[in-house]
């Protein structure tokens, strides 16, 4: 039965889950030779720091074929092998989270940073997300078109992606893209979020710093203290800190400042900073990186940032079971007739939605728990 071997899937041990793997991957094909000789070429691409295998790479993991979903999954785990291979016990890359509201100036100020990088010796991988039409599905993914310098350094790869409706500011693939970015030689990676307000917290559970972009006038000292994502935030940065907007700058700097006292930091070995930059007049971008060093050096040696890295890859996990089992409970054929008299009933007003729920869980877990 379905939903026995959707339970049996989630409660099969470790062990028995890497037994059943061995045997899945150990069968032979001609189709399953021909996706191992394009995920090798992939993979030896990414290996030698190839863009157009980059590019690829990242297209076939983002994918919602099916057909695709073995030869994606198969090149990650090649790649996964191969970055912890080369780390030898370090970080590697370092992964940086941006977000901010519109009008801040996100776009302007990763091609700056990106160029400050590139210019002291870093390669610098930039994944931006755009947020899909919710009427026809599409993104304009036009962030490259904002970072004409960036995009022609050769040490500086941009990727626009679609979120395809996935909350949080990120895909359900940015982790992956991380990866994959890493095995193509990218020592810095920076993940701008959709730029949407207060609800890009997930973007933290894939990176080692959260960087959070806040423009002058964006509101006062109370507004700052509400808003959740500042108390995810191990860096702050008010930007366009030039010209007539310096002494809103400093007010704003002065007010997150005074509101961080009150919020617990996410570390005890590091209290988040408050910068002024300014992309266009390039100030404090050198001083930022200094910082961003600094919350390295506090919070590597002690293995702070692995333990943090490690939790993060289980709470990836349990995202990417709560998509999977989603798109199974959809595609069903029974679960979806079930589906379907459950949502009328929601409509007319019959039984609230969390009640329908229920009785889909029932109905799916029937016999099984």
């Amino acid at each position: 039965m379905y939903c026995s071997s959707i339970k049996s899937m989630l409660l099969v041990s470790s062990r028995t889950l890497r037994s059943l793997c061995r045997r899945v991957h150990t069968k032979p094909s001609a189709e399953a030779a021909t996706e191992s000789a394009r995920v090798r070429r992939l993979f030896d691409g990414l290996a030698a720091g190839e863009r157009a295998a980059l590019a690829q790479s990242i297209t076939l993991v983002e994918s919602t074929a099916r057909r695709d979903h073995d030869e994606a999954q198969h090149l990650l785990q090649l790649v996964l092998q191969e970055n912890k291979a080369r780390r030898k016990g370090q970080l590697g890359s370092f992964r940086i989270g941006l977000t901010g509201p519109p009008g801040t100036g996100k776009s302007t100020f990763i091609e700056t940073f990106g160029k400050f990088l590139t210019g002291s010796g870093y390669k610098v991988a930039v994944l931006t997300v755009d947020p899909s039409s919710a009427v026809t599905g599409g993104s304009l993914l036009g962030d490259k078109t904002r970072m004409i310098q960036l995009t022609r350094d050769p040490n500086a790869y941009i990727r626009p992606s679609p979120t395809r409706g996935h909350g949080g500011g990120v895909t359900r693939t940015t982790c992956d893209a991380i990866q994959l970015c890493e095995c193509a030689g990218y020592n810095v990676v920076l993940v701008e979020t959709v730029g949407v307000g207060q609800s890009e917290y997930m973007v933290a559970d894939m990176v080692d710093l959260f960087l959070l972009l806040i423009p002058p006038g964006g509101g006062d000292e109370l507004q700052g203290v509400k808003r959740g994502i500042v108390e995810m935030a191990d860096l702050i940065a008010v930007t366009k800190a030039d010209g007539d907007h310096i002494p809103e700058c400093r007010r704003m700097a002065a007010e997150y400042i005074s509101a961080l006292k009150f919020m617990k930091p996410r570390s005890q070995l590091w209290r988040p900073k408050v910068l002024q930059v300014s992309a266009k007049a390039n100030v404090g971008i050198s001083e930022l990186w200094g910082v961003v060093q600094d919350y390295r050096n506090a919070l590597e040696p002690n293995g702070e940032l692995g333990h943090r890295r490690q939790r993060q890859r289980v709470r990836w996990l349990w995202t990417y079971v709560g998509s999977e089992l989603e798109r199974r409970l959809r595609s069903h054929p029974d679960i979806a007739a079930c589906t379907a008299t459950l949502e009328n009933a929601v409509i007319e007003e019959t039984i609230t939605p969390g009640h329908a729920c229920d009785e889909l869980m029932s109905r799916f877990f029937k016999g099984n728990s």
